[in-house]
């Protein structure tokens, strides 16, 4: 029946609206049908073990699933659930009588706008970048907690997933090295696993075990009515949707990285950070990244070739997502940088630059300071000088905020760039000793321009929307009259930077390159 209805359905008069053109796209559990202004899924009758659409009514419920977890995300794109009726030789979408299957109805975008498309064509801006893991953030913090008692809190299933795609691919690797890296990659995911165990099941008591999207990636994200739509998350088996909100971000920086994007990947993961303030994800981005890594190679690996030519194209992108996750297990060398500088010295556009340049963890002033009290990076605190959030005491607890961020980051492996004014010897000092406590190198970064032009700048920003920072001149004029010069224990890390002048950021950044030799 199946194939005869697919066949019927290619035929306009099937149709409640005009269709001036039908294109079918079969995947492994669906038949896809493009009609111009609407696309409708069908679910094939299968039992794959993780998914069962063998019986009608299995087949409405997902459809069912499909368009409520998907509405989430995408609700201009999920229109309705319809029923298929007639008969498989003369079929109707949404017509009267017995279904006889049941559709998704879509809205049809343009598929040259999905993220893997657009970051082919390296069109992708820093702005859609931001939107995109502000979405995600916000999508996470949305979405309902798993209970503790679930069955499906179980993390040795997790374990069991992890190796599972690693033990599969040694199965099928015949060249030495190629199983030498998967045995290394594997006794590694264990070892991780199992250091990591107690913070999973703590992340599970915290509530960050969610009901994700579960297929978290550039092909299933795109450009919609002008804004980052995410879509086609997984409705057929629900632990692979209820994951840790870690996992499911991990796939989306994954991603980006594979695709040769690892600056992308960076801005993404710092501003999914500013927003969500999870930073008890990054010691477990490694370990999830690389199994998302590796659930790829797994799939390049087992991928039908008919001939030598595609299994060796499917051997060579099998052993780049495992270079890839092999890359995700190597020991890290981590540093910390810090920003020093009036307002509108350029701190904030240079320690972005960097956090992309060097894949670092930024950390904000700013936005730490705000979430202190519960403001968004965004939001305005209404605060007047010395005054709500910015007072000597909201100053202090910002600074033991960022040193405590930074030690947890930098104690993860990842280098980190702490992007504040801190215009006093103790705030600087603060860091410092941060970095010498763990024995990472530490460079900080004296951002500076001439007064006339950091008092335009700060007039220019007035004039933006959106913006994190909250200084005025008036701020300016305090800090001016304040600010500590830099010692002399401090020349000896410190980099004078010129932020107006050409060239300066990447002077920086050749001068920072591979990071700072020591402390």
């Amino acid at each position: 029946m199946e194939s005869g209805l697919i066949s019927a359905l290619q035929t306009p008069e099937c149709y409640p609206h005009p269709v001036s053109d039908i294109r079918l796209i079969e995947t492994h559990i669906s038949w896809v049908l493009l009609t111009g202004d609407y696309v409708y899924k069908i679910k094939k009758p299968l039992d794959l073990g993780f998914l069962d659409f063998r019986e009608l009514s299995a087949r409405r419920h997902y459809c069912e699933e499909e368009l409520r977890l998907n509405r989430r995300l995408a609700e201009p794109v999920y229109e309705a659930v319809v029923p298929i009726t007639g008969s498989p030789e003369s079929p109707a979408i949404n017509g009267d009588g017995t279904p006889i299957d049941y559709a998704v109805r879509m809205r049809q975008f343009d598929p040259e706008q999905t993220l893997d498309r657009l970051s082919e064509r390296n069109e992708l801006t820093p702005e859609q970048l931001d939107e995109l893991a502000e979405r995600v953030a916000s999508f996470h913090d949305s979405v309902p907690s798993l209970p503790p008692d679930s069955p499906m809190a179980n993390t040795d299933d997790l374990r069991d997933a992890m190796v599972d795609n690693v033990t599969t691919a040694l199965e099928h690797l015949q060249e030495a090295g190629d199983r030498q890296q998967a045995q290394a990659l594997l006794e590694w995911i264990r070892d991780t696993f199992e250091q990591q165990r107690e913070r999973l099941q703590q992340r599970l008591a915290d509530g960050r075990i969610r009901e994700c999207h579960g297929d978290l990636h550039l092909g299933n994200i795109a450009l919609f009515q002008g804004r980052i739509t995410v879509f086609d998350c997984i409705e057929f088996n629900p632990e692979f949707r209820w994951i840790d909100t870690a996992n499911d971000l991990a796939f989306l920086l994954m991603d980006l990285e594979s695709r040769g994007h690892p600056a992308w990947s960076a801005r993404v993961l710092n501003h999914y950070l500013e927003h969500s303030g999870d930073y008890e994800a990054l010691p477990l981005l490694r370990l999830f990244s690389a199994y998302r890594a590796m659930v790829r190679a797994k799939i390049a690996l087992l991928s039908p070739a008919d001939s030598s030519e595609a299994e060796q194209q499917n051997l060579d992108r099998y052993r780049r997502y495992a270079e890839l996750a092999e890359r995700y297990s190597m020991i890290p060398q981590p540093w910390l940088a810090a920003t020093t500088g009036f307002s509108a010295s350029g701190k904030s556009r240079f320690s972005s630059a960097l956090a992309e340049q060097f894949s670092m963890i930024r950390l904000r002033s700013d936005v730490e300071r705000k979430r202190l009290f519960g403001l968004g990076p965004t939001e305005s605190s209404n605060s007047a000088q010395d005054a709500g959030i910015y007072t000597q005491d909201a100053t202090r607890q910002t600074y033991q905020r960022l040193q405590a961020l930074a030690h947890r980051a930098l104690a993860t492996g990842y280098p980190v760039i702490v992007d504040s004014a801190a215009l006093h010897q103790k705030e600087r000092d603060g860091l410092s000793e941060i970095a010498e406590s763990l024995g990472v190198p530490f460079v900080l970064i004296a951002c500076e321009a001439p007064e006339s032009v950091l008092r335009e700048r700060i007039r220019e920003r007035a004039r933006r929307s959106g913006e994190v920072s909250e200084a005025d001149e008036a701020v300016l004029d305090q800090q001016l009259g304040s600010a500590d010069p830099i010692g002399e224990s401090e020349r000896s890390h410190t980099i004078h930077v010129h932020t107006h002048t050409p060239g300066a950021l990447e002077a920086l950044i050749r001068a920072l390159d591979p990071g700072p030799r020591g402390h």
